[in-house]
């Protein structure tokens, strides 16, 4: 007796459907992307029951001819490949095919069809033709689903609440609405239009369609090229990043995908600019060459492969990174939220400088800066001994000047802590300090850092140590209150969500030497702190995760008096 046989076709049409069809949610998603593919400018999505009863989707891109209409429901037909070597660089969703007999095998199928020409209906049942005839239709197609899996009652008893499948239909439809901001969307649920956006948005007004217009104001633009990889998009402002809620959306060449190692690597961005508990929303574009990635990895085409992992995730990093050095990046003042202006407009490298500083002449260059504050002449105010004022082009920013000291520092104490040490004072009187065991043991531990950074110090007997040897960050700088608040900070583990070490030190090195709030400063220090603050990666952050700059907008200052 032989023990392996050929499947029917219609079994192996239902394993076939196992793979692409695990609920409603997956037969919207290949239906709407064969909408896309056949170039629809409106799609919509009808769901009943949350899709275990009724999905129709509707599109007026290409239609099918009677005869490509009943090739589509055959396994393996499409119009996207033709060869083995067409698997690679493939740049479609897939057109009217593939997924149509996985669908049609689980369901109650109807298929309503326009070239133009010629208008197709076609009847399926459980993957058994029933029915061909004409039809009226304008050029386009609607697919109708019912009764999903009612022949496979195992596979039906899986499916969750109706509410459950909702939603699962629904990110699936915002997702490829996010995709494709150049054709319109709408999503109606028993009767009730949840998603509704038109064709032609900019990718912001899309975002706000999708997302909501309160996230979407705390969006910033990235725009970035490295190597072979762009980036571009939107990410969260770190001061409005919270631990919860956030929105991860991911794009290749226009295809969504998940990768959990690129939302870290994005995350990887905001270091040392964000609280270590908070996960804010990114949502990024990255563009490569077709044949350097593999879409085909995943039945669901829910995952991707690019050749050079370690250079995308690098570029990401840089992207978000460079994102968030720009002023739009700083927390504005009010209730106010504009959306972000297009990807297409951010900052590039090296614009920063100019951007904020666009009323003074001869403004200097990142690079340049600490070494130019003779070049910048803006009129500077400080309020309440701690925040400076000036006007910007685009409204009143303010800078705490604490937060921006720590921001300076730690930059340029990071910096040695991997190169050269710090250039250090030698006191005429050293300074001898009692402390307890845990801060002589912080000291043993963080001995190097502590002296890269420019503290000489030595044991004395008992608790005791003596200090031999300062740095002097400012003018102002009270060397025995930091060493004795840096090994404290040290000994608690005050800093201990940072992951790295040497960023640990070198932020809570920064908080206890910068320049405190309630200190008073000359004009000329208040414009070498701008400048410096300026020149660092991260200008609007300190490394609390709080914010170092503040803006008040020309538009939020109208909103306010009546004058918009």
């Amino acid at each position: 007796m032989r023990r392996i046989a050929i499947l029917p076709d219609a079994v192996a049409d239902q394993i076939a459907a196992g793979e692409v069809v695990e609920r409603p949610a997956s037969v919207v998603k290949e239906l709407v992307e064969n909408a896309l593919d056949a170039g629809a400018r409106h799609v919509r999505v009808v769901l009943e029951n949350g899709g275990k009863t009724r999905i129709e989707v509707s599109d007026d891109g290409t239609g099918m001819s009677r005869e490509d209409a009943v090739l589509a429901l055959d396994r393996h037909a499409t119009s996207k490949v033709r060869s083995a070597a067409d698997l690679v660089g493939v740049a479609t969703f897939g057109f009217r095919g593939e997924a149509l007999p996985a669908i049609a095998s689980v369901s109650r199928f109807g298929l309503v069809t326009s070239d133009g020409a010629t208008g197709t209906e076609l009847a399926v049942a459980g993957g058994r033709l029933d029915r061909v005839s004409d039809a009226v239709r304008q050029q386009g197609t609607t697919v109708a689903v019912r009764a999903l899996f009612f022949n496979t009652p195992a596979r039906r008893k899986f499916l969750r609440s109706a509410a459950s499948e909702t939603r699962a239909a629904h990110e699936a439809v915002a997702t490829l609405a996010l995709a494709h901001p150049e054709t319109g969307f709408e999503l109606e649920v028993d009767g009730v239009v949840r998603l509704a956006v038109p064709p032609g948005e900019a990718a912001e007004e899309r975002l706000a369609g999708v997302w909501g217009r309160e996230l979407a104001g705390t969006l910033v633009p990235v725009r970035y090229a490295a190597g072979a990889f762009r980036v571009a998009g939107f990410v969260q402002r770190p001061g409005d990043a919270q631990p919860t809620g956030r929105r991860t959306q991911l794009f290749v060449n226009g295809r969504p995908f998940k990768d959990p190692f690129l939302v870290r690597a994005a995350e990887a961005g905001y270091r040392s600019a964000i609280h270590p508990g908070d996960r804010p929303s990114v949502y990024l574009r990255v563009e490569v060459a077709p044949e350097d990635v593999d879409v085909n990895v995943h039945p669901a085409k829910l995952e991707v492969r690019f050749r050079d992992r370690i250079g995308v995730e690098r570029v990401v990093e840089e992207a978000v990174r460079h994102a968030l050095g720009a002023l739009l990046a700083a927390a504005p003042v009010g209730d106010w939220r504009p959306l972000p202006p297009s990807a297409g407009s951010g900052a590039l490298p090296g614009e920063l400088m100019a951007e904020l500083f666009a009323d003074a002449e001869g403004a200097p260059s990142p690079a340049a800066a600490p070494d130019a504050a003779a070049g910048f002449d803006a009129p500077l105010v400080q309020m309440f001994d701690t925040y400076i004022v000036y006007e910007a082009p685009e409204g009143i920013v303010i800078v705490d000047q604490h937060s921006a000291h720590e921001r300076v520092l730690y930059e340029r104490v990071l910096a040695q802590l991997t190169g050269a040490d710090a250039p250090a004072q030698r006191l005429l009187l050293p300074l001898t300090l009692e402390l307890t065991d845990e801060e002589l043991d912080a000291v043993e531990r963080h001995a190097e850092p502590i002296q890269r950074v420019g503290f000489e110090v030595e044991a004395f007997g008992g608790r005791a140590v003596v200090v031999h040897a300062v740095p002097a960050p400012h003018p102002r700088f009270d060397a025995g209150q930091c060493f004795g608040e840096l090994v404290a900070d040290l000994a608690r583990g005050r800093f201990g969500g940072w992951a790295n070490r040497l960023e640990r030190f070198a932020a809570t090195y920064a908080c206890r030497a910068a320049v405190k709030a309630g200190q008073r400063l000359e004009r000329d220090e208040m414009r070498e702190l701008l400048l410096r603050l300026f020149a660092t990666d991260l200008p609007p952050h300190d490394v609390h995760g709080r914010s170092t700059i503040v803006q008040l907008p020309r538009e939020e200052l109208e909103r306010r008096f009546g004058r918009r």
